[in-house]
Protein backbone atom coordinates (compact mmCIF):
# COMPACT_ATOMS: atom_id res chain seq x y z
CA UNK A 1 0.00 0.00 0.00
CA UNK A 2 1.18 3.53 -0.63
CA UNK A 3 2.09 5.93 2.18
CA UNK A 4 -1.16 7.86 1.58
CA UNK A 5 -3.05 5.37 3.81
CA UNK A 6 -4.19 6.74 7.17
CA UNK A 7 -4.13 4.53 10.23
CA UNK A 8 -7.51 3.11 11.14
CA UNK A 9 -8.41 1.95 14.63
CA UNK A 10 -10.52 -0.69 16.31
CA UNK A 11 -13.54 0.11 18.48
CA UNK A 12 -15.06 -1.79 21.39
CA UNK A 13 -18.23 0.22 22.09
CA UNK A 14 -21.37 1.56 20.43
CA UNK A 15 -22.28 5.23 20.00
CA UNK A 16 -25.66 5.57 21.75
CA UNK A 17 -27.13 8.74 23.28
CA UNK A 18 -23.83 10.57 22.66
CA UNK A 19 -21.99 8.09 24.86
CA UNK A 20 -19.71 5.14 24.14
CA UNK A 21 -21.75 2.22 25.46
CA UNK A 22 -20.44 -1.22 26.43
CA UNK A 23 -21.88 -3.97 24.16
CA UNK A 24 -24.12 -6.67 25.59
CA UNK A 25 -21.87 -9.41 24.19
CA UNK A 26 -18.27 -10.05 23.15
CA UNK A 27 -19.21 -10.67 19.49
CA UNK A 28 -17.18 -8.64 17.00
CA UNK A 29 -16.69 -8.07 13.28
CA UNK A 30 -13.32 -8.10 11.56
CA UNK A 31 -12.81 -5.31 9.03
CA UNK A 32 -10.64 -6.55 6.16
CA UNK A 33 -8.77 -4.41 3.65
CA UNK A 34 -9.81 -5.79 0.22
CA UNK A 35 -6.48 -4.79 -1.34
CA UNK A 36 -4.26 -6.58 1.19
CA UNK A 37 -6.69 -9.19 2.58
CA UNK A 38 -5.48 -8.20 6.06
CA UNK A 39 -7.61 -7.47 9.11
CA UNK A 40 -7.27 -3.76 9.82
CA UNK A 41 -9.76 -3.33 12.68
CA UNK A 42 -12.46 -4.95 14.79
CA UNK A 43 -15.78 -3.52 15.95
CA UNK A 44 -18.50 -4.88 18.22
CA UNK A 45 -21.46 -6.70 16.69
CA UNK A 46 -24.79 -5.50 18.06
CA UNK A 47 -27.23 -8.00 19.52
CA UNK A 48 -30.97 -7.59 20.15
CA UNK A 49 -30.31 -6.03 23.55
CA UNK A 50 -28.05 -3.37 21.98
CA UNK A 51 -30.71 -2.55 19.39
CA UNK A 52 -33.25 -2.17 22.18
CA UNK A 53 -31.01 0.33 23.96
CA UNK A 54 -30.33 2.31 20.76
CA UNK A 55 -34.02 2.45 19.81
CA UNK A 56 -34.93 3.43 23.37
CA UNK A 57 -32.43 6.30 23.22
CA UNK A 58 -33.82 7.49 19.87
CA UNK A 59 -37.39 7.09 21.15
CA UNK A 60 -36.67 9.13 24.29
CA UNK A 61 -34.94 11.83 22.23
CA UNK A 62 -37.93 12.08 19.91
CA UNK A 63 -40.76 11.77 22.41
CA UNK A 64 -39.31 13.96 25.17
CA UNK A 65 -36.13 15.60 23.89
CA UNK A 66 -35.60 19.02 22.34
CA UNK A 67 -34.69 17.97 18.79
CA UNK A 68 -38.13 17.77 17.09
CA UNK A 69 -39.25 20.81 19.11
CA UNK A 70 -36.35 23.04 18.06
CA UNK A 71 -36.82 25.53 15.28
CA UNK A 72 -35.82 24.30 11.84
CA UNK A 73 -33.21 27.06 11.78
CA UNK A 74 -31.61 25.78 14.99
CA UNK A 75 -31.55 22.24 13.63
CA UNK A 76 -29.94 23.57 10.47
CA UNK A 77 -27.19 25.18 12.53
CA UNK A 78 -26.47 21.82 14.17
CA UNK A 79 -26.32 20.13 10.76
CA UNK A 80 -23.82 22.79 9.69
CA UNK A 81 -21.74 21.91 12.75
CA UNK A 82 -21.66 18.26 11.65
CA UNK A 83 -20.62 19.27 8.16
CA UNK A 84 -17.79 21.38 9.57
CA UNK A 85 -16.67 18.50 11.80
CA UNK A 86 -16.47 16.13 8.83
CA UNK A 87 -14.55 18.69 6.80
CA UNK A 88 -11.73 18.79 9.34
CA UNK A 89 -10.16 15.61 7.99
CA UNK A 90 -11.40 14.84 4.49
CA UNK A 91 -8.22 12.91 3.52
CA UNK A 92 -8.51 10.81 6.65
CA UNK A 93 -12.16 9.90 6.03
CA UNK A 94 -11.47 9.13 2.36
CA UNK A 95 -8.59 6.86 3.32
CA UNK A 96 -10.70 5.01 5.91
CA UNK A 97 -13.36 4.25 3.28
CA UNK A 98 -10.76 3.14 0.72
CA UNK A 99 -9.19 0.83 3.24
CA UNK A 100 -12.42 -0.73 4.47
CA UNK A 101 -14.02 -1.36 1.05
CA UNK A 102 -11.30 -0.92 -1.61
CA UNK A 103 -12.58 2.21 -3.32
CA UNK A 104 -9.99 4.11 -5.44
CA UNK A 105 -8.88 7.09 -3.39
CA UNK A 106 -9.90 9.67 -6.00
CA UNK A 107 -13.51 8.45 -5.94
CA UNK A 108 -13.33 7.98 -2.18
CA UNK A 109 -12.40 11.65 -1.80
CA UNK A 110 -15.00 13.03 -4.22
CA UNK A 111 -17.87 10.55 -4.11
CA UNK A 112 -17.45 9.09 -0.66
CA UNK A 113 -16.43 12.14 1.40
CA UNK A 114 -17.09 15.46 -0.38
CA UNK A 115 -20.48 14.28 -1.66
CA UNK A 116 -21.85 13.46 1.84
CA UNK A 117 -20.75 16.90 3.03
CA UNK A 118 -22.54 18.49 0.07
CA UNK A 119 -25.73 16.62 1.04
CA UNK A 120 -25.46 17.89 4.62
CA UNK A 121 -24.96 21.46 3.42
CA UNK A 122 -27.92 21.21 1.06
CA UNK A 123 -30.34 20.04 3.76
CA UNK A 124 -29.05 22.55 6.28
CA UNK A 125 -29.84 25.32 3.81
CA UNK A 126 -33.16 23.77 2.76
CA UNK A 127 -34.38 23.39 6.33
CA UNK A 128 -34.19 27.14 6.96
CA UNK A 129 -36.84 27.86 4.32
CA UNK A 130 -38.76 24.59 4.09
CA UNK A 131 -42.59 24.95 4.35
CA UNK A 132 -43.05 22.94 7.56
CA UNK A 133 -46.26 24.91 8.13
CA UNK A 134 -48.41 26.38 5.38
CA UNK A 135 -51.58 28.48 5.54
CA UNK A 136 -54.33 27.63 3.05
CA UNK A 137 -57.84 28.80 2.44
CA UNK A 138 -60.02 25.74 2.89
CA UNK A 139 -63.56 25.07 1.76
CA UNK A 140 -65.10 26.24 5.03
CA UNK A 141 -62.37 28.44 6.46
CA UNK A 142 -58.63 28.79 7.03
CA UNK A 143 -56.47 25.68 7.21
CA UNK A 144 -52.97 25.04 8.42
CA UNK A 145 -51.10 22.18 6.74
CA UNK A 146 -48.11 21.03 8.75
CA UNK A 147 -45.24 18.70 7.94
CA UNK A 148 -44.12 17.21 11.24
CA UNK A 149 -41.17 14.95 11.98
CA UNK A 150 -42.13 11.34 11.32
CA UNK A 151 -40.41 9.83 14.37
CA UNK A 152 -37.66 7.30 14.98
CA UNK A 153 -35.88 6.21 11.79
CA UNK A 154 -33.93 3.01 11.23
CA UNK A 155 -31.30 3.92 8.64
CA UNK A 156 -29.72 0.82 7.11
CA UNK A 157 -26.81 1.44 4.77
CA UNK A 158 -24.75 -0.71 2.36
CA UNK A 159 -21.01 -1.25 2.07
CA UNK A 160 -20.40 0.31 -1.35
CA UNK A 161 -20.89 4.03 -0.59
CA UNK A 162 -21.36 3.87 3.18
CA UNK A 163 -21.02 7.50 4.29
CA UNK A 164 -22.85 8.90 1.28
CA UNK A 165 -25.87 6.62 1.70
CA UNK A 166 -25.86 7.37 5.42
CA UNK A 167 -26.13 11.10 4.64
CA UNK A 168 -28.97 10.53 2.16
CA UNK A 169 -30.89 9.41 5.26
CA UNK A 170 -29.38 11.33 8.17
CA UNK A 171 -29.31 14.78 6.58
CA UNK A 172 -33.03 15.04 5.67
CA UNK A 173 -34.11 13.11 8.77
CA UNK A 174 -32.20 15.55 10.97
CA UNK A 175 -33.60 18.51 9.06
CA UNK A 176 -37.14 17.17 9.62
CA UNK A 177 -36.59 16.68 13.36
CA UNK A 178 -36.44 12.87 13.38
CA UNK A 179 -34.13 10.76 15.51
CA UNK A 180 -32.09 7.93 14.03
CA UNK A 181 -30.62 4.51 14.64
CA UNK A 182 -27.94 4.04 11.99
CA UNK A 183 -27.04 0.43 11.19
CA UNK A 184 -23.95 0.44 8.93
CA UNK A 185 -22.93 -2.62 6.93
CA UNK A 186 -20.84 -5.03 8.98
CA UNK A 187 -18.09 -4.97 6.35
CA UNK A 188 -17.68 -1.17 6.39
CA UNK A 189 -18.39 0.21 9.87
CA UNK A 190 -15.28 2.36 10.30
CA UNK A 191 -16.55 5.47 8.52
CA UNK A 192 -19.68 5.28 10.71
CA UNK A 193 -17.48 5.35 13.80
CA UNK A 194 -15.59 8.34 12.38
CA UNK A 195 -19.01 9.93 11.86
CA UNK A 196 -19.85 9.20 15.51
CA UNK A 197 -16.68 10.97 16.63
CA UNK A 198 -17.70 13.97 14.53
CA UNK A 199 -21.25 13.91 15.95
CA UNK A 200 -19.86 13.97 19.50
CA UNK A 201 -18.30 17.39 18.82
CA UNK A 202 -21.60 18.99 17.75
CA UNK A 203 -24.60 20.44 19.57
CA UNK A 204 -26.89 17.67 18.31
CA UNK A 205 -28.60 16.38 21.49
CA UNK A 206 -28.08 12.90 22.97
CA UNK A 207 -30.08 10.12 21.35
CA UNK A 208 -30.70 11.94 18.08
CA UNK A 209 -28.17 9.76 16.21
CA UNK A 210 -27.19 6.30 17.47
CA UNK A 211 -24.82 3.94 15.62
CA UNK A 212 -24.87 0.14 15.96
CA UNK A 213 -23.20 -2.22 13.42
CA UNK A 214 -25.02 -5.55 13.24
CA UNK A 215 -25.49 -8.73 11.24
CA UNK A 216 -28.47 -9.29 8.97
CA UNK A 217 -30.66 -11.13 11.49
CA UNK A 218 -30.15 -8.35 14.03
CA UNK A 219 -30.87 -5.81 11.29
CA UNK A 220 -34.20 -7.55 10.73
CA UNK A 221 -34.90 -7.15 14.43
CA UNK A 222 -34.27 -3.41 14.06
CA UNK A 223 -36.60 -3.20 11.06
CA UNK A 224 -39.41 -4.93 12.96
CA UNK A 225 -38.81 -3.09 16.24
CA UNK A 226 -42.03 -1.50 17.54
CA UNK A 227 -40.10 1.62 18.56
CA UNK A 228 -39.15 2.37 14.95
CA UNK A 229 -41.53 4.52 12.88
CA UNK A 230 -39.76 4.41 9.53
CA UNK A 231 -37.12 2.32 7.79
CA UNK A 232 -34.84 3.90 5.20
CA UNK A 233 -32.85 1.18 3.43
CA UNK A 234 -30.27 1.13 0.66
CA UNK A 235 -29.17 -2.25 -0.61
CA UNK A 236 -30.13 -5.21 -2.73
CA UNK A 237 -33.57 -5.77 -4.20
CA UNK A 238 -33.74 -9.16 -2.44
CA UNK A 239 -33.21 -7.56 0.98
CA UNK A 240 -35.57 -4.73 0.05
CA UNK A 241 -38.38 -7.22 -0.59
CA UNK A 242 -38.01 -8.62 2.93
CA UNK A 243 -37.87 -5.18 4.52
CA UNK A 244 -40.86 -4.00 2.50
CA UNK A 245 -42.85 -7.06 3.60
CA UNK A 246 -42.11 -6.40 7.28
CA UNK A 247 -42.99 -2.73 6.96
CA UNK A 248 -46.16 -3.58 5.06
CA UNK A 249 -47.26 -6.01 7.76
CA UNK A 250 -46.68 -3.37 10.46
CA UNK A 251 -47.99 -0.40 8.38
CA UNK A 252 -44.58 1.15 8.90
CA UNK A 253 -43.22 3.83 6.57
CA UNK A 254 -40.27 2.83 4.41
CA UNK A 255 -38.01 4.11 1.68
CA UNK A 256 -36.22 1.47 -0.38
CA UNK A 257 -33.32 2.41 -2.67
CA UNK A 258 -32.44 -0.82 -4.41
CA UNK A 259 -30.62 -2.21 -7.46
CA UNK A 260 -30.16 -1.13 -11.03
CA UNK A 261 -29.11 -2.28 -14.48
CA UNK A 262 -28.91 1.04 -16.27
CA UNK A 263 -28.63 1.47 -20.02
CA UNK A 264 -26.52 4.10 -21.79
CA UNK A 265 -27.87 4.72 -25.30
CA UNK A 266 -25.25 6.00 -27.76
CA UNK A 267 -26.91 7.65 -30.75
CA UNK A 268 -25.30 7.72 -34.18
CA UNK A 269 -24.70 11.47 -34.12
CA UNK A 270 -22.51 11.24 -31.01
CA UNK A 271 -18.77 11.87 -30.99
CA UNK A 272 -17.28 8.71 -29.49
CA UNK A 273 -14.01 10.42 -28.64
CA UNK A 274 -15.95 12.89 -26.51
CA UNK A 275 -18.38 10.32 -25.10
CA UNK A 276 -15.96 7.72 -23.70
CA UNK A 277 -14.17 9.90 -21.11
CA UNK A 278 -17.56 10.93 -19.71
CA UNK A 279 -19.36 7.61 -20.03
CA UNK A 280 -16.68 5.33 -18.59
CA UNK A 281 -16.66 6.85 -15.07
CA UNK A 282 -20.40 6.26 -14.96
CA UNK A 283 -19.98 2.64 -16.01
CA UNK A 284 -16.96 1.75 -13.88
CA UNK A 285 -17.38 4.09 -10.87
CA UNK A 286 -16.37 2.51 -7.58
CA UNK A 287 -15.04 -0.53 -9.50
CA UNK A 288 -18.52 -1.06 -10.90
CA UNK A 289 -19.97 -1.38 -7.40
CA UNK A 290 -22.63 1.29 -7.83
CA UNK A 291 -26.39 0.94 -8.22
CA UNK A 292 -26.46 3.70 -10.86
CA UNK A 293 -23.60 2.23 -12.95
CA UNK A 294 -24.27 2.42 -16.69
CA UNK A 295 -23.45 -1.23 -17.38
CA UNK A 296 -25.58 -1.82 -20.50
CA UNK A 297 -24.12 0.10 -23.44
CA UNK A 298 -26.53 0.32 -26.38
CA UNK A 299 -24.95 0.97 -29.79
CA UNK A 300 -26.57 0.95 -33.22
CA UNK A 301 -25.75 -1.79 -35.73
CA UNK A 302 -24.26 0.89 -37.97
CA UNK A 303 -21.69 1.96 -35.37
CA UNK A 304 -21.50 -1.16 -33.22
CA UNK A 305 -17.96 -2.24 -34.09
CA UNK A 306 -16.71 1.33 -33.87
CA UNK A 307 -18.31 1.76 -30.44
CA UNK A 308 -16.89 -1.54 -29.18
CA UNK A 309 -13.42 -0.55 -30.38
CA UNK A 310 -13.60 2.81 -28.59
CA UNK A 311 -15.00 1.24 -25.42
CA UNK A 312 -12.40 -1.54 -25.33
CA UNK A 313 -9.59 0.98 -25.77
CA UNK A 314 -10.94 3.09 -22.91
CA UNK A 315 -11.53 0.13 -20.57
CA UNK A 316 -8.16 -1.44 -21.36
CA UNK A 317 -6.47 1.82 -20.37
CA UNK A 318 -7.96 1.71 -16.86
CA UNK A 319 -5.32 1.49 -14.15
CA UNK A 320 -6.04 -1.48 -11.89
CA UNK A 321 -4.22 -1.63 -8.59
CA UNK A 322 -3.61 -0.12 -5.16
CA UNK A 323 -6.71 1.96 -4.30
CA UNK A 324 -4.67 4.34 -2.14
CA UNK A 325 -2.70 5.38 -5.25
CA UNK A 326 -4.24 8.41 -6.95
CA UNK A 327 -3.45 6.86 -10.36
CA UNK A 328 -5.77 3.92 -9.59
CA UNK A 329 -9.02 3.72 -11.60
CA UNK A 330 -10.13 0.21 -10.62
CA UNK A 331 -9.59 -1.19 -7.14
CA UNK A 332 -10.41 -4.57 -5.63
CA UNK A 333 -13.93 -5.79 -5.08
CA UNK A 334 -15.06 -5.36 -1.49
CA UNK A 335 -15.01 -9.04 -0.43
CA UNK A 336 -13.75 -12.44 -1.52
CA UNK A 337 -17.26 -13.86 -1.84
CA UNK A 338 -18.26 -10.91 -4.01
CA UNK A 339 -15.34 -11.53 -6.37
CA UNK A 340 -16.56 -15.12 -6.70
CA UNK A 341 -20.02 -13.79 -7.55
CA UNK A 342 -18.71 -11.44 -10.24
CA UNK A 343 -16.49 -14.15 -11.70
CA UNK A 344 -19.55 -16.40 -11.73
CA UNK A 345 -21.36 -13.88 -13.92
CA UNK A 346 -18.38 -13.67 -16.26
CA UNK A 347 -18.58 -17.47 -16.63
CA UNK A 348 -22.34 -17.22 -17.24
CA UNK A 349 -21.72 -14.66 -19.99
CA UNK A 350 -19.37 -17.05 -21.76
CA UNK A 351 -21.88 -19.89 -21.40
CA UNK A 352 -24.64 -17.69 -22.85
CA UNK A 353 -22.57 -17.11 -25.98
CA UNK A 354 -21.36 -13.57 -25.40
CA UNK A 355 -17.82 -12.64 -26.39
CA UNK A 356 -15.24 -11.12 -24.07
CA UNK A 357 -13.63 -8.22 -25.90
CA UNK A 358 -11.30 -7.37 -23.01
CA UNK A 359 -10.75 -8.57 -19.46
CA UNK A 360 -12.52 -11.60 -18.04
CA UNK A 361 -9.83 -12.74 -15.62
CA UNK A 362 -7.72 -11.60 -12.70
CA UNK A 363 -5.08 -8.91 -13.25
CA UNK A 364 -1.49 -10.10 -13.54
CA UNK A 365 0.86 -9.10 -10.74
CA UNK A 366 -1.90 -8.62 -8.15
CA UNK A 367 -1.69 -11.84 -6.17
CA UNK A 368 -3.12 -10.21 -3.06
CA UNK A 369 -6.46 -8.46 -3.09
CA UNK A 370 -9.88 -9.34 -4.50
CA UNK A 371 -9.33 -7.97 -8.01
CA UNK A 372 -11.15 -8.69 -11.27
CA UNK A 373 -10.09 -7.29 -14.62
CA UNK A 374 -12.44 -4.66 -16.05
CA UNK A 375 -14.43 -6.64 -18.60
CA UNK A 376 -16.39 -5.86 -21.77
CA UNK A 377 -18.82 -8.37 -23.30
CA UNK A 378 -19.93 -8.03 -26.93
CA UNK A 379 -22.49 -9.93 -29.02
CA UNK A 380 -24.88 -9.61 -26.11
CA UNK A 381 -28.62 -10.13 -26.34
CA UNK A 382 -30.69 -8.21 -23.82
CA UNK A 383 -32.35 -11.45 -22.68
CA UNK A 384 -29.04 -12.83 -21.39
CA UNK A 385 -28.56 -12.92 -17.62
CA UNK A 386 -25.50 -10.68 -17.87
CA UNK A 387 -27.80 -8.05 -19.44
CA UNK A 388 -30.69 -8.51 -17.02
CA UNK A 389 -29.11 -9.12 -13.61
CA UNK A 390 -27.10 -6.70 -11.52
CA UNK A 391 -23.49 -7.92 -11.49
CA UNK A 392 -22.14 -5.11 -9.29
CA UNK A 393 -18.60 -5.26 -10.61
CA UNK A 394 -16.46 -3.87 -13.44
CA UNK A 395 -18.38 -5.72 -16.18
CA UNK A 396 -20.00 -3.95 -19.14
CA UNK A 397 -22.16 -5.45 -21.88
CA UNK A 398 -22.58 -3.90 -25.34
CA UNK A 399 -25.98 -4.51 -26.94
CA UNK A 400 -26.82 -3.62 -30.58
CA UNK A 401 -30.01 -1.87 -31.68
CA UNK A 402 -31.46 -1.15 -35.13
CA UNK A 403 -33.16 2.22 -34.49
CA UNK A 404 -33.96 4.62 -31.64
CA UNK A 405 -37.33 3.01 -30.93
CA UNK A 406 -35.63 -0.34 -30.37
CA UNK A 407 -32.97 1.32 -28.21
CA UNK A 408 -35.67 2.70 -25.92
CA UNK A 409 -37.42 -0.67 -25.87
CA UNK A 410 -34.19 -2.42 -24.87
CA UNK A 411 -33.50 0.16 -22.17
CA UNK A 412 -37.00 -0.40 -20.77
CA UNK A 413 -36.75 -4.20 -21.02
CA UNK A 414 -35.49 -4.57 -17.47
CA UNK A 415 -36.94 -5.30 -14.05
CA UNK A 416 -34.99 -2.27 -12.82
CA UNK A 417 -35.43 1.45 -13.46
CA UNK A 418 -32.92 3.45 -11.44
CA UNK A 419 -30.72 5.39 -13.84
CA UNK A 420 -29.67 5.72 -17.47
CA UNK A 421 -28.25 8.06 -20.06
CA UNK A 422 -28.32 9.02 -23.72
CA UNK A 423 -25.34 10.31 -25.65
CA UNK A 424 -26.04 12.44 -28.69
CA UNK A 425 -25.20 15.50 -30.74
CA UNK A 426 -28.65 17.07 -30.30
CA UNK A 427 -29.71 17.62 -26.68
CA UNK A 428 -33.39 18.09 -27.63
CA UNK A 429 -33.37 14.72 -29.35
CA UNK A 430 -31.77 13.26 -26.25
CA UNK A 431 -34.46 14.84 -24.07
CA UNK A 432 -37.16 13.16 -26.15
CA UNK A 433 -35.53 9.80 -25.48
CA UNK A 434 -35.10 10.62 -21.78
CA UNK A 435 -38.87 11.12 -21.52
CA UNK A 436 -39.47 7.62 -22.93
CA UNK A 437 -37.14 5.61 -20.71
CA UNK A 438 -38.80 4.29 -17.54
CA UNK A 439 -36.23 5.18 -14.91
CA UNK A 440 -36.01 7.46 -11.90
CA UNK A 441 -32.98 9.48 -12.97
CA UNK A 442 -31.59 10.07 -16.42
CA UNK A 443 -28.79 12.02 -18.04
CA UNK A 444 -28.44 13.64 -21.45
CA UNK A 445 -24.72 13.59 -22.29
CA UNK A 446 -23.92 13.03 -18.64
CA UNK A 447 -24.96 11.23 -15.48
CA UNK A 448 -28.47 11.68 -14.11
CA UNK A 449 -27.96 12.29 -10.36
CA UNK A 450 -28.44 15.77 -8.91
CA UNK A 451 -28.27 16.42 -5.16
CA UNK A 452 -30.98 19.10 -5.29
CA UNK A 453 -33.43 16.81 -7.08
CA UNK A 454 -35.21 13.55 -6.22
CA UNK A 455 -33.27 10.30 -6.58
CA UNK A 456 -34.84 6.86 -6.67
CA UNK A 457 -36.14 4.18 -8.96
CA UNK A 458 -39.02 2.76 -10.93
CA UNK A 459 -40.01 -0.90 -10.78
CA UNK A 460 -37.72 -3.13 -8.65
CA UNK A 461 -35.23 -0.31 -8.15
CA UNK A 462 -37.13 0.83 -5.11
CA UNK A 463 -39.91 2.78 -3.43
CA UNK A 464 -39.77 6.46 -2.55
CA UNK A 465 -37.21 9.15 -3.21
CA UNK A 466 -34.10 10.56 -1.57
CA UNK A 467 -32.42 13.96 -2.13
CA UNK A 468 -34.12 17.21 -3.04
CA UNK A 469 -37.13 18.56 -1.12
CA UNK A 470 -38.77 15.20 -1.79
CA UNK A 471 -36.11 13.56 0.36
CA UNK A 472 -37.12 15.79 3.28
CA UNK A 473 -40.83 15.16 2.65
CA UNK A 474 -40.08 11.45 3.14
CA UNK A 475 -39.25 12.04 6.82
CA UNK A 476 -42.38 14.08 7.55
CA UNK A 477 -46.03 13.32 8.24
CA UNK A 478 -48.70 15.69 6.96
CA UNK A 479 -51.19 17.13 9.43
CA UNK A 480 -54.20 19.23 8.47
CA UNK A 481 -55.61 21.63 11.10
CA UNK A 482 -58.97 23.23 10.22
CA UNK A 483 -59.71 26.53 11.94
CA UNK A 484 -62.86 28.62 12.57
CA UNK A 485 -63.95 30.83 9.70
CA UNK A 486 -63.28 33.94 11.78
CA UNK A 487 -59.80 32.81 12.89
CA UNK A 488 -57.14 35.50 12.70
CA UNK A 489 -53.51 34.46 13.07
CA UNK A 490 -51.61 36.18 15.85
CA UNK A 491 -48.82 38.50 14.83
Amino acid sequence: MSDQSFTVKSYDRFFIANEWCVPSSTATFDVINPATEKIIATVPAAQHADIDIAVMAAREAFDHGPWPRMSASDRADCIKELSAALQRDIPGMASIISQEMGCPITFSTAGQTFAPIMVLEYYADLAKNFPFEEDRQGMMGPVKVRQEALGVVAAITPWNVPLFTAMLKLAPALAAGCTIVLKPAQETPLDAYALAEALATTSIPPGVVNIVPAERDVSQYLVSHPGVDKVSFTGSTAAGRKIGAICGEQIKRCTLELGGKSAAIILDDSDLDAVMPKLLPGAMMNTGQACIAQTRILASHARYEETVEALVAAVSAQNVGDPSNEACDIGPLFASHHRERVEGYIAIGREEGATIATGGGRPEGLDKGWYVEPTVFTNVDNNMRIAQEEIFGPVIVVIPYKDEAEAVAIANDSSFGLSGSVWCGDAERGLDIAREVRTGTYGVNGQGMDFHSPFGGFKQSGIGRELGPEGLNAFCEYKTITLPADYKPQD
